[in-house]
């Protein structure tokens, strides 16, 4: 069935990007790719986007600056036709803010073929603390599930807005 609207994505895609170290001069420094020209780049100095042509030139693999870049400048590229394609996002990039759920990554261990891994195993036992320590509240349009025993502590209190079933 036809569709309007861009294709699916099957990756992900991030622009390669390089830090720099300034030395007080205005180069040439090396870059981690060849360019064709100023275009294929964006380079930042202090957070600032400098000006390609103006700012900088390059030939090649060669970058050299307009003005000095002292070694205490933020000084990074970032190149535009260098694209890393992955299946995955990349390291780093998801945190706990993108999840709806304010789910908090990390925590507990998993346990089975693979051993024992700390938080983001996935393998076939989760294993948790039996104690509550903190004061929770589930709410009446969430699922909530705790396996084996189950102790609050004495200052502590578990709410539960809606039905709770114990199996």
């Amino acid at each position: 069935m036809a569709y309007i609207g861009n294709v699916a994505q099957s990756s992900y895609s991030s622009f390669d990007r390089q830090s720099l170290t300034g030395n007080g001069t205005t180069g040439p420094y090396t870059l981690s790719h060849a360019v064709a020209n100023e275009q294929e780049i964006e380079v930042f100095v202090n957070y600032v986007r400098q000006r390609p042509g103006d700012a900088y030139t390059t030939s090649g693999n060669q970058m050299t600056m307009t003005g000095n870049v002292a070694s205490t400048d933020d000084f990074y590229v970032v190149f535009q036709g260098k694209a890393l394609q992955t299946v995955v996002p990349p390291d780093g990039s998801i945190t706990s803010a993108m999840f709806s759920s304010g789910l908090t990554l990390g925590g507990g261990t998993y346990k089975g073929e693979n051993g024992e891994v700390n938080a983001g195993g996935g393998d076939i036992f989760r294993v948790h603390q039996q104690t509550l320590d903190n004061n929770v509240t589930i709410d009446s349009d969430e699922n909530a599930l705790c396996a084996g025993p189950l102790t609050v502590a004495s200052t502590k209190v578990l709410t539960v807005n809606g039905n709770l079933v114990i199996a």
